[in-house]
């Protein structure tokens, strides 16, 4: 028997692959499907079934491609209705792989269908639990991304995931092994280890949901300070329950090298976004005007979903050559397929071109430094509210990158602010939105926060609450 994480950082997302004998399992797989082909063609194994634990919102699955190129049967929990061939299984359904076997246990709350799988080794052994969005190391699911499908409110989901946690989960053995669909860094829980195994038994000493001590406490621990779901879940879980264009098709319809010519004459005749997904570092020195900067080194594809939101957004990719195929296929995680080609030979060939190009002011923490005045200098700290709240720029504004669609109507444009995040990605971000929306009074500071807090400028924890978006 083999079990084996497929863990991807900038989703902070788990798929597994499982082998016992010449059968082979995948739970929730990425919608790149070639890399799970690739690994069953080196076991000389056949793909028998596709688990998928519910209808994901922060990624699109990849189980309908899988199905198509293996013949495996897409199987997913009680009370799901995909628009799609797929075995619905019962609670407690045992499912052969070779010599072991697997039973689905449901555990709504998170969402309804949502479903945990649990591995029985060939002694009859439970071993493993694949637990989906319901348990998290660290966490458990947030009770309020079904409400509306459920005919629900979120403390009515936190109640059905406690019930689903406490006697579906809490009984089995300390020494089971918790495998989650998501890690420190998703939007899908709050409190999220940064570790991507654990053992049940840890989790039921250290994890403040299964500590609770009653129902209503644990709706009330669950349910507080839970942000607002980024804008594009709805589309993702749209896309994995009804079905979606295949990679294949999208990846050959994206690339689509265009000249500078004929990537300004679609920009201007389609409206599309452009895309820039260099290095703040590059990007600022120079880029094509209105693009925005989403840096494919980072966490690209869930700011692309928070941030542009609806999937359904043409998009001009600006990228450094040869990464194309990489942003394509990261942007298609997150249902980003509307891509209409990319500038063949980067920025530079815009720029050898001799059309406009704008930048962003960024300047050093030395010189943030050397400007910063404490009583007149304005500070807009972009970093989430619990960075802010735990060391910021004295005075500074808390203005989350995630809410700056609620922000900049507030900007005063003839007053000049200094911006800055934890480590320059984010800043940069918003700087480039902020360009494309004809903000530019404003200055970006290098090295973010990390880099100011060892400068001379003062900084403190103290919350002046009028400093904090409302």
């Amino acid at each position: 028997m083999k079990i084996e994480q497929i863990y991807t950082g900038c989703l902070a997302q788990g798929a597994y692959y499982i082998v016992s004998g010449k059968d082979a399992l995948i739970i929730d797989p990425l919608r790149e499907v070639e890399p799970y082909l690739a690994r069953l063609k080196e076991d000389n194994v056949e793909l028998k079934y596709i688990f998928e634990t519910h209808f994901h919102a922060d990624f699109v699955s990849g189980h309908l491609d899988l199905s198509k190129k293996t013949g495996a049967s897409i199987v997913y929990g009680p009370t799901a209705v995909p628009a799609f061939e797929s075995m619905i299984a019962a609670d407690e359904q045992v499912f052969e792989l070779g010599s072991i076997k697997i039973k689905v246990l449901h555990t709504p709350g998170h969402t309804m269908e949502s479903s945990c799988f649990l591995l029985i080794d060939e002694h009859g052994k439970d071993v493993a639990l694949f637990s989906g969005d319901t348990l998290f190391l660290g966490d458990v699911g947030r009770p309020d991304l079904a409400q509306k499908a459920a005919d629900m409110t979120q403390d009515q989901l936190a109640g059905l995931l406690y019930e689903s946690l406490m006697t579906k989960i809490m009984p089995l053995s300390d020494d089971v092994t918790v495998y989650p669909a998501h890690g420190a860094g998703s939007a899908c829980g709050k409190n999220m280890m940064k570790e991507t195994v654990d053992s049940l038994g840890n989790q039921k000493k250290m994890n403040y949901a299964l500590n609770q001590p009653n129902k209503e406490a644990f709706i009330a621990a669950v349910t507080d300070g839970l942000l607002p779901p980024p804008a594009y879940f709805g589309f993702n879980v749209a896309m994995n329950k009804g079905g979606y264009a295949s990679f294949d098709e999208v990846k050959t319809r994206a690339l689509n090298p265009l000249t500078p010519e004929a990537f300004e004459l679609v920009a201007e005749s389609t409206g599309a976004l452009i895309l820039d997904t260099r290095p703040a570092a590059e990007f600022h020195k120079g880029f094509v005007p209105n693009a925005i900067n989403i840096g494919i080194k980072g966490d690209f594809a869930p700011w692309v979903g928070a941030l542009i939101g609806d999937v359904k957004q043409e998009l001009l990719l600006v990228t450094d050559p040869g990464m194309e195929e990489e942003v394509i296929m990261r942007l298609s995680r997150v249902g980003f397929d509307q891509v209409l080609g990319y500038l063949a030979g980067g920025f530079d060939s815009w720029k050898a071109s001799g059309k406009e190009t704008d930048q962003v002011h960024r300047i050093s923490p030395e010189e943030f430094a050397a400007q910063f005045d404490a009583e007149k200098s304005v500070v807009v700290d972009v970093r989430k509210e619990g960075e802010y709240a735990a060391e910021h720029v004295s005075e500074a504004y808390s203005k989350p990158l995630a809410y700056i669609n609620e922000w900049t109507k507030d900007l005063n444009p003839d007053e000049h602010f200094f911006m800055h995040c934890q480590g320059g990605y984010r800043s940069m971000i918003a700087a480039s939105i902020l360009q494309a929306r004809g903000y530019r009074n404003f200055t970006e500071v290098d090295g973010g926060f990390a880099a100011i807090s060892k400068t001379t400028i003062p900084t403190t924890d103290f919350i002046c609450q009028s400093k904090v978006l409302k």
